[in-house]
């Protein structure tokens, strides 16, 4: 394990096409990479292994059970988490995580140059009622550990709840820009958001 022990977590279903090239990639910028393989019913795990990943396995239960689950298993002071479709690009982990190595931040946000689903930015622009931060959805983040496992992500995703939480921990929050890879991820309205509102609502009111 390197001095600033880094792990990534990677949450994954159903990945087995792009998760290899991602796992291998990821494993030359980080000490580990975990692979939270979610119910998938293809070759996921296996391929994960192959690369080199520890595979933890799990039902079909979600992304935020798969992050928790991926979070306690791992290892490293800092955690990265990152998708298995191939739109965060491993390349970019010792940017994503510098504010944190360099005591300057307690969780990083990989900030895309613009947000595609409508629902995310209603999202974003609410969670800036209180957190100064541009893209509150971000699936690529670098949490030092000590904040990361305080946390519960609140609500159906992680999005807004889990910057309004973590911002309510005390966390020190920073945006790094990021480039996103091309993926075939739809990007029409994800109606779970309309379940989030609520949370981030709760949240606002009640912080």
């Amino acid at each position: 394990m390197g001095a600033d022990g880094i792990s990534v977590v990677i949450p994954a279903y159903n990945e087995e096409q792009s998760l290899g090239q991602i796992v291998g990639q990821a494993l030359d910028f980080s000490d580990e990479v975990v692979v939270v393989d979610d119910g998938s019913t293809d070759q996921t795990a296996g391929v994960a292994q192959m690369a080199g990943a520890r595979v933890l396995r799990q039902p079909h239960f979600g992304y935020i059970s798969a992050i928790k689950k991926g979070f306690r298993h791992s290892t490293g002071r800092i955690l990265v988490t990152m998708d298995a479709d191939g739109e965060h690009l491993p390349f970019e982990i010792p940017h994503l995580v510098r504010p944190i190595v360099n005591g300057a931040a307690d969780l990083v946000l990989g900030r895309r140059q613009s947000i595609a689903r409508s629902s995310e930015r209603l999202i974003s622009r609410l969670c800036r009622l209180r957190v100064p931060v541009y893209d509150s959805g971000t699936g690529f983040r670098a949490f030092r550990r000590s904040i990361a496992l305080k946390m519960t992500f609140p609500g159906v995703c992680i999005c807004g709840t889990s910057v309004l939480e973590a911002y309510a921990l005390g966390a020190r929050l920073v945006e790094v820009p990021v480039t996103l890879g091309k993926t075939k991820k739809p990007r029409r309205i994800a109606w779970k958001h309309v379940f989030q509102l609520f949370y981030i609502g709760r949240m606002l009111l009640h912080p």
